[in-house]
C-alpha cells in the first residue's frame, strides 16, 4: 500500500511540476530560515553551558537602596569576596574574584604579540570548567605563573608545548606558563580570554582595594554548595556586615550564572528580562517564517483541488476510504518535504557563513550529531503533516456521485480559508515590515544622540610602563609630527567609564544613594576631546590643579548646589576644588540615561587619548605617530583604537538585530509572494473562458488586469489594518526597554502598506496581464 502511495505521489508531482516546484521552494526557503534561527537560540540558551558546574555557579553583586529607587550593579568591591568567603562557607564552596579585562603585551625571543587578560584568585579555573590540554590546574596559586589559551600558545610557540616557557609580560616581568587551557567557547561569559594572571601577582592593581569597600572596580563569582539555592544564599548574605550597609544601604546578593545572560536587565531590584526577549523574538519569526510557508503549501493544494477531484471520485467508487485518501494525500505533503528539507540543509549550510556574519556568532551545522538528525527529521515529518493535513482531509471530503456527474462545482464558501490564510500570510509580513523599520529607527536614533565631545579623528592607545612618566616629552614628539593636534592622559578611555564610587559635598543628604563615575585626566584631556565647558574654567597649567575637580552637568545636579564652583568635596579621603562644570558626555551606553561623572586632575592613568589633524592621508598620519611610540617604546607593538570605532561596537547588539530582521522578513516576504504567485495563477487559469468572452465583448486589457488583482489587493488591506494596531502594540512595548528612545510615527505603518501592496500587484500581475493577453479564440476553444 505505502509503495503504491509513493508511486503516485512521485506520478502526481511529475505531472504538475510548477506546483511542486513553488511548494518545494517555499517549504525549503521556510525550514531553512527555522533551522538558522534554531541553531541560533540554540547558541543563547546554551550560554555558559561548556561548563559542566554551570548550575552552581552565580555572580556576586550588589543592591543599592536610594530612598526605594533600588540599583543592582555588577561591580563589586573587593572585600566583598573576601568577606564572603570567610563568613559563609556552609553557602559558597568556593570563591573567585577577577579583574575586568586588559589587553597586555606578550614576547617570546623577537615575538611581540598582545593578549586579552584578565587576574583572577585560584579558583577560578576549576570553577569555571577550563579544559587543561596541558600543565597544571593550580597554575595560578603561583604568583610568578601564567596561564594561557590554546590560539596564544599557537601565536607564540608554535606547535612547540609551551609549558615552563618564559613569557615576557607588558616588557617588565617574566613569567612562566603554568598552564594551556582550550579556547573558551564563544557562548561564554569569559569568551576571548587569552590569558589568565595571579591574583597576587604584584602587576595586579586590585591588591590596593582589597581592603577598599569603596572602591566598586571588579567582579566576583561563587560556587554553592550542593544544597544551597542561590535564593538562600542570597537571604543569608544580604545583611552583610559591609561599612556601607547603614549609609549607602548596600545588600549583597548573588545571581545565577545561567540566567546573567538571557535574564540580566534589573528594574527596581527585580530581574525584568534581557537578551531573551530577544531570543522569543527570533523564535516567534522563525515559527512564523516555517508556517507562512506551510500556508502556502495548504492554499495551493486546495486551490487545485477541482484538478483532483475526478481522481477522488474514481477511487472512492472502487472501495478507497477516506482514511487511504488521507494517506496518500499526506504520503504526498510528507515526500514533497522530504525533497524540501534537502534543498533546505543545503542552503543552510552555504549560507551559515552569511548569517554567522550578520550574527556575529561562530554557529556551526552540528551533521555528526545523532540527536541533531533525529531532531530534524521529526521537524521535517512534522511540517510535512501539518501542511499536508488541511488538504488530505479536504479532498477526502469530495462525493464520487457528484464529481463524477461532473456536477462538482467549488462553492464561494470554499475560498473562504484560502483568503484567511493569505490574509494571515501578509498580516505575518507586514509586521516584520514595520518592525525592521522601527528597530533601524530606534538605532539610528541612538547614534544620533548628542555625544557631548568631539568623537571624530579620535584615537586611543594604551599607557604601557614604557610610556609611564614620559608624558610631556611624548606629547611635544606626537605635535611635532603634524599629524596630531593635542594629546593627553586619562584612567579610563572615553568611550567607557567603568569606576562608579561615592563623593561627599556639602549638604549632602544623608539617605542620598548615588555613585560616580570617576576618572583622573591631564590637563589638556579637555581639549583634545572637545569637551565644553558651561561654567567655571577648564584644567590648566596656569594653576595647580592636581587637586581641582570638574563636574558633569548631571553631577552638579545631583549635588543639589547652584553655583558649585569653589565648593570643596571629597573623594577618596581627599579633598578637591570644583573649578568647572562639563556638558554631559555619553560615556556608556547610548540607550541609557546619563550618569553623573567627575573628572580629577591627578591620579593613576591608563591610556592615551590623541586628536588627529583632520584633513591628513590615515595611513600617513598613523604611520607617522606609530614612529614616535616606538622612540619610547620599542619592544611592543603599537596598539590602538579608533574612538569611532570603539563607539559603533555599543550599537553591535541592536544593529545585529535589526539585520536579521530585515533578513527573515524578506524571506517571509518572497514565500507569501510565492504563495500568491500560484494563487494568481491558478486564478487566471479558472477564469480563461470568462477572459475570452470579456474580452469578445470589449473588454480592454487594464480592466481585466483590474479584476483579476483587485481580489488579493483587498486581502493586503485587510492584512494592514489588522497588522498595523498589533505591530504598534508590540513594538511600542519593545521600544519600552530602553530608557532613551524614539516615537512611532505614522508613516512607518504607510511606508510598510504601500510596499506590501506594490509587491503584492507586482506579483499578481504578471500572471493577470499574461491571462489577460491571450488570444479569445484559444481560451475559448481550450474550454
Amino acid at each position: 500500500m505505502v509503495k503504491n502511495y509513493l508511486k503516485i505521489a512521485l506520478r502526481n508531482l511529475r505531472n504538475n511540476k510548477a506546483f511542486a516546484s513553488l511548494n518545494i521552494v517555499g517549504l525549503a526557503v521556510g525550514m531553512a530560515t527555522a533551522i538558522i534561527i534554531g541553531l541560533w537560540v540554540t547558541d543563547e540558551l546554551t550560554y555558559d553551558h561548556y561548563n559542566p558546574n554551570h548550575e552552581r555557579l552565580a555572580k556576586i553583586m550588589l543592591s543599592q537602596n536610594d530612598k526605594g529607587d533600588i540599583y543592582i550593579g555588577p561591580t563589586i568591591a573587593m572585600p566583598v569576596g573576601f568577606a564572603m568567603e570567610a563568613k559563609y562557607k556552609d553557602l559558597f564552596k568556593r570563591v573567585a574574584l577577577v579583574s575586568f579585562h586588559n589587553l597586555f603585551i606578550l614576547g617570546t625571543g623577537d615575538k611581540k604579540i598582545s593578549g586579552r587578560g584578565i587576574y583572577a584568585q585560584e579558583y577560578f579555573p576549576s570553577m569555571f570548567g577550563l579544559n587543561l590540554l596541558s600543565g597544571n590546574m593550580q597554575a595560578l596559586n603561583n604568583p610568578s605563573s601564567i596561564m594561557i589559551s590554546k590560539s596564544l600558545a599557537v601565536a607564540l610557540f608554535g606547535d612547540a608545548n609551551p609549558v615552563n616557557k618564559t613569557i615576557l609580560l607588558d616588557n617588565k616581568m617574566n613569567l612562566k606558563v603554568g598552564a594551556v587551557y582550550e579556547d573558551l567557547p564563544e557562548n561564554s561569559s569569559f569568551a576571548g580570554t587569552t590569558l589568565l594572571l595571579p591574583w597576587t601577582n604584584s602587576g595586579n592593581t586590585y591588591l590596593s582595594t582589597n581592603t577598599n569597600w569603596g572602591d566598586h572596580n571588579g567582579e566576583g563569582f561563587v560556587e554553592l554548595n550542593n544544597n544551597i539555592t542561590t535564593a538562600e544564599a542570597t537571604e543569608k548574605i544580604k545583611n552583610l556586615p559591609t561599612p556601607f550597609i547603614k549609609d549607602w544601604k548596600e545588600t549583597v546578593l548573588v545571581y545565577p550564572l545561567d540566567k546573567l545572560h538571557l535574564y540580566g536587565e534589573f528594574a527596581n531590584g527585580k530581574p525584568v528580562g534581557g537578551r531573551i526577549q530577544v531570543v522569543v523574538l527570533m523564535s516567534i519569526i522563525g515559527a512564523f517564517v516555517l508556517f507562512l510557508a506551510c500556508i502556502n503549501f495548504m492554499n495551493l493544494s486546495t486551490a487545485r483541488s477541482s484538478k483532483r477531484a475526478k481522481e477522488v471520485g474514481i477511487r472512492k467508487t472502487i472501495g478507497s476510504l477516506s482514511i487511504h485518501l488521507i494517506g496518500q494525500f499526506l504520503i504526498e505533503s510528507i515526500l514533497l518535504t522530504l525533497f524540501a528539507f534537502v534543498i533546505a540543509m543545503l542552503s543552510a549550510q552555504l549560507s551559515l557563513p552569511f548569517f554567522n556574519n550578520l550574527s556575529g556568532k561562530h554557529m556551526n551545522i552540528p551533521f555528526g550529531n545523532p540527536v541533531f538528525w533525529l531532531i530534524c527529521i521529526g521537524f521535517a515529518l512534522f511540517t510535512g503533516i501539518i501542511s499536508g493535513s488541511y488538504p488530505a482531509f479536504y479532498l477526502s471530503r469530495f462525493e464520487p456521485i457528484k464529481v463524477l456527474k461532473g456536477a462538482f462545482q467549488g462553492s464561494r464558501y470554499n475560498s473562504i480559508p484560502r483568503q484567511v490564510l493569505v490574509v494571515l500570510q501578509f498580516t505575518v509580513s507586514l509586521s516584520l515590515i514595520i518592525g525592521t523599520i522601527i528597530v533601524y529607527r530606534q538605532i539610528m536614533y541612538a547614534k544620533n544622540r548628542p555625544t557631548g565631545y568631539t568623537g571624530e579623528g579620535l584615537v586611543t592607545v594604551p599607557l604601557s610602563d614604557a610610556l609611564y612618566g614620559h608624558y610631556d616629552a611624548l606629547r611635544e614628539d606626537l605635535l611635532r609630527t603634524g599629524a596630531v593636534t593635542e594629546m593627553s592622559e586619562s584612567s579610563q578611555p572615553i568611550t567607557q567609564f567603568n569606576n562608579n564610587n561615592s563623593l561627599q559635598w556639602r549638604g549632602k543628604d544623608p539617605g542620598l544613594v548615588v555613585f560616580f563615575r570617576n576618572v583622573n585626566v591631564t590637563t589638556e584631556f579637555g581639549r583634545t576631546v572637545g569637551w565644553n565647558i558651561i561654567e567655571g574654567r577648564d584644567f590648566s597649567r596656569a594653576y595647580a590643579d592636581s587637586s581641582s575637580m570638574i563636574l558633569s552637568e548631571a553631577a552638579a545636579k545631583v549635588t543639589g548646589i547652584k553655583n558649585p564652583i569653589g565648593e570643596i568635596m571629597k573623594f577618596g579621603g581627599k579633598s578637591y576644588t570644583v573649578i568647572g562644570v562639563v556638558k554631559d558626555m555619553l560615556t556608556n551606553s547610548p540607550y541609557d540615561p546619563i550618569e553623573p561623572a567627575i573628572f580629577l586632575g591627578d591620579g593613576y592613568m591608563s591610556v592615551i587619548t590623541i586628536r588627529m589633524k583632520a584633513g591628513l592621508p590615515m595611513h600617513n598620519a598613523m604611520a607617522s605617530i606609530e614612529k614616535v611610540f616606538k622612540k619610547y617604546n620599542p619592544a611592543s607593538p603599537f596598539i590602538y583604537v579608533f574612538n569611532d570605532d570603539a563607539y559603533a561596537k555599543k550599537f553591535a547588539e541592536e544593529d545585529r538585530i535589526g539585520n536579521l530582521s530585515a533578513v527573515f522578513a524578506g524571506m517571509a516576504i518572497f514565500i507569501s509572494c510565492l504563495g500568491l504567485f500560484g494563487l494568481a495563477s491558478f486564478v487566471a487559469e479558472q477564469r480563461t473562458k470568462e477572459i475570452g468572452v470579456r474580452k469578445v465583448l470589449g473588454a480592454n486589457l487594464f480592466s481585466l488586469w483590474g479584476m483579476l488583482s483587485v481580489q488579493f489587493v483587498k486581502l493586503v488591506l485587510i492584512s494592514l489594518f489588522i497588522a498595523i494596531p498589533l505591530s504598534y502594540y508590540g513594538m511600542k512595548n519593545w521600544l519600552q526597554n530602553y530608557e532613551y528612545r524614539d516615537s512611532i510615527s505614522w508613516w512607518i505603518f504607510g511606508i510598510a502598506g504601500l510596499s506590501i501592496l506594490l509587491i503584492t500587484l507586482l506579483t499578481v500581475s504578471y500572471q493577470s496581464l499574461k491571462a489577460a493577453m491571450m488570444n479569445p479564440v484559444i481560451s475559448l476553444r481550450s474550454e
